[in-house]
């Protein structure tokens, strides 16, 4: 069974060109809802698919025809790594990529493990206590719904409370307990080496967009086309190709947006190439599903486009992603990432262990929807209760990153990044989450 990671990317913010126009301070930090709502869809795609797998065809007639969707659930690890590589560059690049700082690369990686540690240590922790418990009743040694087994012992779970079970391995299967966590551990070591790459992204900050767009989708070309050329990925270390390249292009993405100046007339265009975007995803996931498993990997090569469309524009797709449901699922995209196979796997297990609710019966069939919604509730508690209370705890105790300003001032420059990326402002540090 495939498991993919959907990292988050809590908000991001930017301007119109009229709202700097105006010199508005309080305008100037208005959200890119848009990208924010992205990151509901990037989860739930990875979640309707692994819900795919549950056993029983009750409920298979009223989803069949999204079945080409469905089945590339886990492209959303791709365009959740597009959104991450975006995000972080946007947020950390002005004050990180202009030099070497040793203060600044520590502040920065507390920052992300702020975010995306609290959640994941309950998770592999609670998840590896229902995995001892459950060695217990089974004598087949098949615990978790995984191809390969994770081991479950003390070692492997220190590695994963330190972010470092995948690093090592030349394919996810079995690298977690809860399959999903492989991609926080790619994410992690995506974070680690950062800090060197902005050395690099922010010398080339004042190339033509042109450039850097085409620099975005070249990064994704090889994955698009083992995808095409084979319907599968299937080489040691293809994680890394794939992590690479999605968080390689979503950075290119950003120094190309950043480099296009906001006007009406960008806004209107990016709205129609989003929209393009879609449709052509679209076309592409049932082409895939036509041609065979793996197939629609094709699509990935659009995700860079897509972003940086959805970034410069704010009607077509980006007023559908700005509306406030869509908003708050991007908010507990990380949580939802994370907790939902756990969910999954405890009932299904249930399932095989309950005649009452075995697949087909009238109890299991009328849980399996609440399930779901169970999930996505769960996951909205666990981002009030645990992601963001222990996140602000961790970030009072840890190193504070420079203001952009004082790198401005150590550099002797008013402004460390030039007229054209003014229009993209670096949010706030502490409402950027996770990226995936």
């Amino acid at each position: 069974m495939r498991n993919g990671y959907v990292p988050p990317v809590r908000s991001v913010r930017a301007t119109t060109q009229s709202e700097l126009s105006a010199g508005d301070p309080a305008r100037a930090q208005e959200e890119i809802r848009s990208l924010t709502g992205l990151r509901a869809v990037a989860a739930l795609w990875v979640v309707v698919f692994h819900f795919s797998f549950t056993p029983g065809d009750a409920w298979t007639p009223y989803w069949e025809f999204l079945r080409p969707v469905v089945l590339a659930g886990p492209l959303g690890v791709d365009l959740f790594f597009v959104l991450s590589g975006f995000v972080i560059t946007l947020t950390y690049l002005d004050v990180i990529g202009p030099r070497w700082s040793t203060r600044a690369t520590t502040a920065f990686l507390w920052a992300r493990v702020s975010r995306i540690w609290p959640v994941h240590a309950l998770v592999t922790t609670v998840f590896g206590a229902w995995l001892l418990f459950k060695a217990t009743r089974v004598d087949d040694g098949y615990l978790a719904y995984q191809t390969v087994q994770p081991v479950v012992d003390l070692p492997h779970y220190l590695e994963q409370l330190l972010m470092v079970q995948l690093w090592h391995r030349p394919s996810y299967q079995g690298a977690s307990f809860a399959g999903p966590a492989w991609s926080l551990s790619a994410e992690w070591l995506a974070y680690v080496a950062f800090p060197v790459l902005a050395l690099l992204l922010w010398r080339m900050r004042e190339a033509p967009a042109v450039v850097t767009g085409a620099l975005a989708i070249a990064c994704l070309v090889p994955f698009s086309y083992l995808s095409y050329a084979g319907g599968t990925v299937d080489v040691p270390y293809a994680w890394l190709l794939r992590i690479s390249g999605a968080f390689l292009a979503g950075a290119f993405t950003c120094l190309a947006v950043r480099r296009i100046r906001r006007t009406a007339r960008t806004e209107r265009a990016a709205a129609v190439v989003a929209a393009l975007a879609v449709i052509e995803i679209l076309i592409g996931l049932w082409w895939g599903h036509w041609r065979g498993s793996g197939f629609a990997g094709v699509v990935a090569v659009l995700f860079p486009v897509l972003v940086g469309a959805l970034a410069l524009s704010r009607s077509g797709p980006s007023r559908l992603l700005s509306r406030p449901v869509m908003v708050h699922g991007g908010r507990i995209s990380f949580a939802l990432y994370l907790v939902h196979v756990p969910v999954f796997e405890v009932f299904w297990t249930l399932m095989a262990w309950s005649p009452g609710i075995a697949p087909g019966t009238g109890l299991g069939t009328f849980l399996i929807p609440h399930v779901l919604l169970f999930t996505v509730v769960l996951a909205h508690l666990a981002y009030r209760y645990v992601e963001e209370p222990a996140r602000r705890a961790m970030r009072r105790r840890g190193p504070a990153l420079p203001r952009r300003e004082d790198v401005a001032d150590d550099l002797g420059t008013g402004d460390v990044h030039g007229a054209t990326t003014a229009e993209l402002p670096r949010p706030r540090e502490e409402e950027v989450g996770a990226p995936v």
